[in-house]
């Protein structure tokens, strides 16, 4: 059952981010084409783009996680024997889940304080885009969680046929 949750978890979260991966570059595309071709180009564009990779780098950043492709330093629990290569992992563990609750509670307080702004061309609550970082840090505790008994096990992230650390870091 947390298989199957953790599965369409990922997938949903994937497809989440190549839909709004694709959204954006169309956005920016057509912005470009019509500034070359007509001299105008579309007013809203450039922010909505900007707000669509605010939500891709927060959706993406769980992802990431998951697999491997951030950058780390592992040449001390790779230098140590088995027991204290683990302890070492499960205090990297640890301090990234207290990060990201800690850092949950402050960006949905931060969302919270920005209610009342909204976005200059498109005239959008500023919370709505900020909303992205709780969101996100949310996501990176739930993908830290599903991979941190094999990562304080073994140091192994997840894996999978279609993502390997260096895919994950190029989303």
């Amino acid at each position: 059952m947390l298989d199957r949750i953790e599965r369409i978890l990922v997938a949903c979260n994937r497809w989440l981010l190549i839909l709004l991966l694709l959204a954006m570059a169309c956005i920016v595309f057509a912005n470009v084409v019509l500034r070359y071709t007509t001299g105008d180009s579309i007013v809203w564009a450039e922010e909505v783009a900007r707000h669509m990779m605010i939500w891709v780098t927060f959706l993406g950043a769980g992802l990431v996680l998951r697999f491997g492709g951030h950058v780390a330093i592992d040449n001390l629990h790779r230098a140590v024997s088995t027991r204290k290569a683990q302890i070492i992992r499960a205090v990297v563990v640890v301090s990234l889940a207290v990060f990201f609750v800690v850092m949950t509670v402050a960006s949905s307080q931060y969302v919270y304080a920005t209610r009342f702004q909204t976005t200059a061309a498109t005239d959008i609550p500023i919370s709505y885009i900020y909303g992205a970082m709780p969101v996100g840090f949310v996501l990176m505790l739930i993908h830290l969680l599903f991979i941190a008994k094999g990562y304080i096990a073994s140091g192994s992230f997840a894996e999978s046929d279609e993502m390997d650390a260096d895919a994950a870091a190029s989303i």
